[in-house]
């Protein structure tokens, strides 16, 4: 049970190390306005609204915390600054909460999962620790290479199949992606695989034909194994702000998102752009990833990344 506390402990660190990046642009520098102040005035509202528009957060959220937090000054608190604080940590843990929805994975039957994400985003590298993750959890993972315009893709993931230990299903570089998830899906089911994780290509710059092929592999997929995929899980790059919104509307609309990814929190000091993901997309945040090591793609768990950003 200690070892049990004691590696919780560390992973705990380790998401506060994460998100350090985000807690100085946007914790600390609000902190800092609120306990040098005996009073509230009206100016601090200004500064924390900056702050946080700063942080990527989104300007409907930070508007309605300020409403928020002007009405609780105006109407008590107008001699405890720290009130404003627990009014920021608060609305953040309720927007978030809203959007942590863990995997279900039935144990019974093929789960699939079609990943997407413009190339960058650490899409590979997702799939790969994820494989490990689930391996770790007793499953059977196979991954299938439908990206095939990169010949770096298919490479990259045969790595991770290699070191995970898990199979990988792969056609030659060129070949059609819908092939390769044609000869997944029949191989998966022939192995009794638990799960099938397939990696898909995002080459934004020929969006209409990158969406018409990822249109055509999910038909293909719902064609051989009904009611797949199962998830469609888009990782997003926080690093990218803003655009990581944009990505998300744009594939949501195009091929249907049933989760999200956001990667490279540690790497950013505009990590509030989750917050602005779950306020306006409403999409199941399902990890997060803050690092390179393997146990670094974390579950969302919207308490923990709250208590990580605030303390």
């Amino acid at each position: 049970m200690a070892g049990e506390e004691k590696k919780g402990s560390n992973l705990f660190e380790r998401l506060k190390k994460g998100l350090s990046k985000t807690r100085k642009s946007m914790v600390k520098s609000i902190d800092e306005m609120i306990f040098g102040e005996k009073v509230i005035e009206r100016d601090i509202f200004e500064e924390i609204e900056e702050t946080l528009i700063a942080a990527d957060v989104g300007a409907a959220f930070t508007q309605d915390l300020i409403d928020d937090m002007r009405e609780i000054a105006k109407r008590q608190d107008l001699n405890n600054p720290e009130i404003l604080r627990k009014i920021l940590r608060d609305n953040i843990a309720f927007i978030l909460k809203k959007s942590e929805a863990p995997l279900d994975i039935p144990k019974d039957g093929l789960f699939t999962i079609m990943v997407v994400g413009v190339n960058g985003t650490g899409k590979t590298t997702t799939i790969g620790k994820m494989a490990m993750g689930f391996k770790d959890q007793g499953y059977s993972v196979m991954l299938a290479a439908a990206d095939t315009f990169r010949a770096a893709a298919i490479e990259q993931l045969d790595v991770w199949s290699q070191r995970c230990g898990v199979p990988m299903i792969r056609q030659q570089m060129g070949a059609d992606p819908s092939a390769v998830v044609f000869d997944a899906l029949h191989a998966a089911r022939a192995k009794k695989t638990d799960i099938l994780i397939i990696d898909t290509a995002g080459r934004l710059h020929t969006k209409v034909n990158l969406m018409e092929e990822l249109k055509k592999v999910k038909r293909i997929m719902g064609r051989e194994l009904p009611g797949a995929p199962h998830e469609v899980l888009l990782v997003l790059d926080a690093t990218t702000g803003q655009n990581a919104l944009a990505q998300a509307r744009m594939f949501g609309d195009e091929v249907g998102v049933t989760g999200i990814v956001l990667t490279k929190l540690d790497g950013t000091a505009k990590g509030g752009i989750i917050i602005r993901i779950a306020r306006e997309l409403h999409t199941p945040i399902r990890y997060i990833g803050i690092g390179e090591a393997p146990d670094d793609l974390r579950v969302f768990k919207s308490i923990e990344y709250t208590d990580a950003l605030f303390e």
